[in-house]
């Protein structure tokens, strides 16, 4: 079952997403910093006349990396082709990709940690020395033919930098952090989405939603589609603050974004190892989850929150977290059940 607060994208949502995804750095809300680098990256390449250099973001899924490669794209004003590291498994389909890019243009690489070895091994000449390397032929008569690329520059985008080999890290010359957005920038996008969608939300209503998006504006506004449907068939299809939180309750989304699966990693963490240390692949275990999904979904926002602390044995449940599940907590001292 797909969770409502995942901050990944379904497919049933991407025309939904394309819709509401800004197309210029003046309509993108938050990420201020990124967007003033950005915005001297582009003017300093189009000054030049040359491609951008090489980019990679990284940070959580669903704050906004893939829409920034689009920006990028389009304040350029030439063509972006997306793929993933999973979609390319062989060589030759990377080569095919990349030889049809034409000048500035823009490859940009979802899941860049993921790319197959030989692919980015192959990748590494095409974004330094913009030329691709082709063995033909095999055993004693293989020769390697040597193709020219016309200037183009590759986006990645990755939610685990720490599994991105070396090697690849230092081809690209700007490296780009995305963190949650604040409360401020979370109501400004679902006033916007709302906008765009016709939907009649009060401010009460948008700071409820807000507030419970996680930080990450994928989660607002499937969350915001969600209250419009709860509005349009048991209210007057106006989203105020009750009618959000009377959506959100139903939805199990408490006052701070955490689901029912957010608190049973907390719940694991302080009944069954009675408040930690324990490590990652338990705790998955304990929860029929995958460690890298706990990792890379669910422990950013947590640790985000303060709820739980990374230390050297593993993962600990804080004092807020007992707080917030409602639990007495005693200083220095695990509390057993």
């Amino acid at each position: 079952m797909q969770r409502t607060v995942s901050p990944k994208p379904r497919t049933d949502e991407i025309a939904v997403e394309a819709l509401l995804r800004p197309q210029t750095l003046q309509e993108f809300i938050g990420q201020e910093r990124v967007k003033e680098n950005i915005r001297i990256l582009l003017e300093a390449a189009q000054g030049r006349g040359e491609a951008v250099e090489h980019v990679l973001f990284c940070g959580p899924p669903g704050l906004g990396k893939t829409t920034l490669a689009n920006i990028i794209a389009h304040e350029m004003g030439v063509k972006i082709t997306v793929t993933s590291g999973p979609a390319v498994e062989r060589v030759r389909d990377f080569a095919a990709i990349v030889s049809r890019l034409g000048e500035q243009d823009i490859l940009f690489i979802d899941e860049a940690h993921r790319l197959p070895r030989p692919v980015e091994e192959m990748l590494y000449p095409a974004m330094e020395d913009r030329c691709l390397d082709i063995i033909m032929g095999k055993g004693l008569k293989a020769h390697t033919l040597r193709l020219r690329l016309k200037p183009f520059t590759v986006i990645g985008a990755t939610t685990r930098i720490a599994l991105m080999t070396s090697p690849l890290r230092a081809r690209f010359g700007v490296l780009y952090r995305l963190g949650f957005y604040g409360l401020s920038a979370m109501e400004q996008i679902v006033r916007r989405s709302a906008k765009i969608l016709g939907v009649e939300i009060e401010e009460g209503g948008c700071q409820e939603i807000a507030r419970r998006g996680r930080g990450t504006p994928r989660v607002a506004n499937r969350l915001l589609r969600r209250v419009r449907d709860y509005a349009q068939v048991r209210a007057d299809g106006v989203i105020t603050a009750e009618v959000a939180r009377q959506a959100l309750k139903l939805l199990e989304v408490d006052s701070l974004g955490l689901d029912g699966v957010d608190r049973k990693i907390i719940e694991t963490i302080i009944h069954k190892f009675n408040g930690g240390p324990v490590g990652v692949d338990t705790i998955a275990a304990s929860i029929s989850e995958e460690a890298d999904t706990i990792m890379d979904v669910y422990e950013p926002y947590l640790l985000q929150l303060g709820f739980i602390d990374r230390t050297p044995r593993g993962r600990v449940a804080t004092k807020l977290a007992y707080e917030h599940l409602g639990l007495p907590y005693e200083e220095g001292q695990p509390t057993l059940f």
